[in-house]
């Protein structure tokens, strides 16, 4: 229930200083100065509303963020608690604050193995520099100055500063940017759909962990750093590796000395039903954890970097008489968000989200793979609230539909007509929606998916872009 009264808005007075002002993420300049922006202005729950007071169903969590749900008064008052007592420090120079404190002893707590050392930055793209930049000082620090090499993969998504953009293999992202030249190098995606044809899973595991091992021997072992890979590929596509590839990466990595750096920006936090997805779901224990979205449910910008035993080692030796460890930000460890990151994590264990995410994940899973009856649904693949729909022209051939047709555009706006909001990606539509969620509201959303598909089915005939 939210205790705030609603506030009334001028929608055209923001659209306007929005379209003038604001430079978004992702931006399609071809249509926003005439488009401009829906303006997302109360939410509550699983929902949000615009300035005009329409609502919508968030099937996005916002962006992979808000696990716990909207308008949580609890959250909001730890949040506001926390200003009272101290807004902000700086944890420079032997400094912390409480809630920075308890954060770094509880996410300890929460890792897997000896995963027990956290670095506090404000977003997923800080925490995956961060892992790199220590990594990087890690080896120097054991005589290897070398190993920098960094190993990602096509279709993976680690962020958009300078060096995460450049981890990432999304190609669309790249366009008219550049990269660190000659620092990451991409492998293929272990992307099961888009498999070779008559190949089994077992074959395509076997070949996608060989392409880490061939990659590492390519550059040579002693000039790679690093792996870093999403349990479950968000962005480039919700791609689920065959079983046992994280495992058997991880195995490779340790075979020539390379530290693995598992991404759990999207991952962590209960989406798959586990506050970490690397050993409750994939069996594996990596040498770096990165989070971020969930660890806060969005409701304040939070990451974490978080090294095992074996790095804290290395890198809590002095270098020197009066050297430090020159790495940090000035918002690291910030007492308001910390305090948020603690109140969320509280949150979900005393209502069991995770639980309740492995409880009724599986229906939701179930009741979206029903819609691969329609003849443009290809494929629906993810797990428990982490999920895509892949839209193809042809399913035998998985033949895509040409960029020009929209097809993930036009899904997307028709669930939006009708109170849904899903993610676009090409010719994918994702659904990352809040933990909360419960089997009505899977219904509800999953209908407004099916009368949408329908609906562009139609439309496509209509427009002569699609034979039926």
């Amino acid at each position: 229930v939210m205790s705030a009264p609603l506030k009334t808005y001028d929608t055209k007075a923001l659209w306007e200083k929005d379209r003038d002002h604001n430079i978004h993420p992702w931006t399609d300049f071809a249509s926003f100065k005439e488009e401009g922006s829906l303006v997302m202005s109360h939410s509550d729950g699983a929902y949000v509303f615009d300035s005009d007071g329409n609502r919508f169903m968030d099937g996005i969590g916002g962006l992979w963020c808000v696990n716990i749900g909207y308008g949580n008064d609890e959250m909001a008052e730890a949040i506001a608690d926390q200003v009272r007592q101290i807004p902000y420090y700086s944890t420079f120079n032997h400094l912390t604050t409480p809630p920075a404190a308890t954060l770094a002893a509880k996410l300890a707590e929460l890792t897997p193995g000896s995963l027990n050392h956290v670095f506090f930055g404000t977003g997923g793209s800080m925490a995956n520099d961060t892992a790199i930049r220590i990594i990087h000082f890690y080896f120097n620090r054991l005589g290897q100055p070398n190993k920098k090499k960094i190993i990602a993969r096509t279709d993976g998504y680690h962020g958009s500063t300078y060096l995460a953009m450049s981890m990432t293999g999304v190609t669309f992202d790249h366009q008219g940017f550049d990269l660190a030249p000659d620092l990451v190098h991409h492998i293929p995606a272990p992307n099961t759909y888009r498999r070779p044809e008559g190949m089994s899973e077992e074959a395509f595991c076997d070949q996608t962990v060989s392409d880490l091992e061939n990659k590492i021997l390519e550059l040579g072992p002693e000039n790679v750093a690093c792996f870093i890979a999403e349990p479950i590929m968000g962005a480039g596509g919700v791609i689920v590796p065959p079983a046992g590839y994280h495992r058997r990466t991880r195995e490779v990595c340790d075979k020539y000395d390379v530290l693995y750096i598992s991404d759990e920006v999207v991952t962590g936090f209960g989406r798959l039903g586990h506050f970490f997805a690397s050993e409750g779901v994939f069996d594996f224990v990596p040498d770096v954890i990165t989070c971020a979205k969930g660890i806060s449910s969005g409701y304040l910008p939070l990451s974490a970097t978080i090294l095992s035993e074996k790095i804290y080692d290395v890198i809590s030796v002095p270098q020197a008489k009066g050297a430090m460890f020159t790495h940090g930000f000035t918002y690291s460890g910030h007492p308001v968000v910390c305090a948020a990151g603690v109140k969320n994590i509280e949150i979900m264990e005393r209502d069991d989200i995770c639980g309740h995410v492995r409880e009724v994940g599986p229906y939701f899973e179930s009741e979206l793979k029903m819609l691969g009856d329609y003849p443009i649904v290809g494929d629906v693949r993810g797990s428990h609230f982490m999920m895509c729909i892949e839209n193809v022209a042809d399913k035998a051939s998985k033949e895509i539909f040409a960029p020009e047709v929209e097809i993930g555009n036009r899904i997307a706006r028709h669930c939006q007509q009708r109170g849904l909001i899903v993610r676009p990606i090409a010719h994918l539509n994702v659904m990352s929606p809040p933990l909360i969620l419960d089997r009505g509201q899977i219904d509800e959303m999953v209908g407004i998916l099916r009368a949408s598909i329908e609906a562009t089915m139609d439309e496509l005939v209509r427009e002569n872009l699609w034979s039926g």
